[in-house]
């Protein structure tokens, strides 16, 4: 199966420390990637460096077997339209609005959509997430919860076909994380590939097709979801590693 992102020999430093360390994989398209992991072990920075957030020290990442680093232009924005990403931290700009936030990947990928359909868009995708408050306020104005949820919407303006997801149900009660989590069980059956990060076992269980675990910068483990699934010992083991 063609592999949609590409891992070739990376390796990550910053502030003199080997965060990933000469890492090869590929992802493959239209399939559910789970990176699990003790925490600090480098599994968000694959994350980001396969998302082209951040530059390897060494090695190349490939889209579609073009190198993030050396696209030009015309590649880089085509990239960021068919790929999304919901951060850990939510990542919302602090001096817009919701609606602002919300609005901008349309206003940048698609400059013919006219206000009407970009604010049809924007309806329709913050009542798929479940928000229901004003969008003229500030992030600041939002719980931990709720701004998880506005950067779940926001990745989906563009209806990715490549969704890098940290943590992304993090602070969520579990009404709302369950929403999310069937979004993206909808986007995995619908094709999409889906690199995402969780430390829940049942998420795991019931999105991944891979697991790839990540320790020390380098890739430990790889599991398909059959071993998964049907390993009880495996599972189990793999709960103590990403709990260590």
């Amino acid at each position: 199966m063609e592999g949609i992102i590409e891992l070739k020999n990376i390796s990550f430093s910053a502030q003199n420390k080997v965060l990933v360390h000469n890492v090869s994989y590929h992802f493959d398209e239209g399939k559910t990637t789970a990176l699990i992991g003790p925490s600090g072990g480098g599994k968000s920075t694959v994350l980001k460096l396969s998302a082209g957030l951040f530059s390897p020290s060494a090695g190349e990442v490939l889209y579609r077997g073009i190198n993030i680093a050396r696209m030009n232009r015309a590649e880089n924005l085509s990239f960021r339209r068919e790929a999304a990403v919901v951060f850990q931290d939510s990542a919302l700009w602090a001096n817009m609005s919701l609606f602002q936030i919300l609005e901008l990947p349309l206003r940048v990928h698609f400059p013919k959509m006219t206000k009407k359909e970009r604010e049809r868009r924007i309806e329709s995708v913050v009542a798929d997430v479940g928000y229901k408050k004003e969008l003229g306020i500030r992030p600041s104005r939002l719980s931990m919860g709720e701004q998880k949820m506005l950067a779940f919407a926001r990745a989906m303006m563009c209806r990715p076909q490549l969704l890098f997801l940290d943590e992304w149900t993090e602070s969520l009660d579990e009404h709302a994380s369950q929403r999310l989590i069937e979004l993206v069980r909808k986007l995995r059956a619908g094709g999409v590939s889906i690199i995402l990060i969780s430390h829940d076992i049942r998420i795991i269980r019931d999105l991944a097709d891979i697991v790839v675990m990540i320790i020390g910068g380098q890739i430990f483990l790889r599991l398909t979801r059959e071993q998964i699934t049907c390993d009880e010992d495996l599972s189990r083991y793999i709960e103590r590693g990403m709990a260590t």
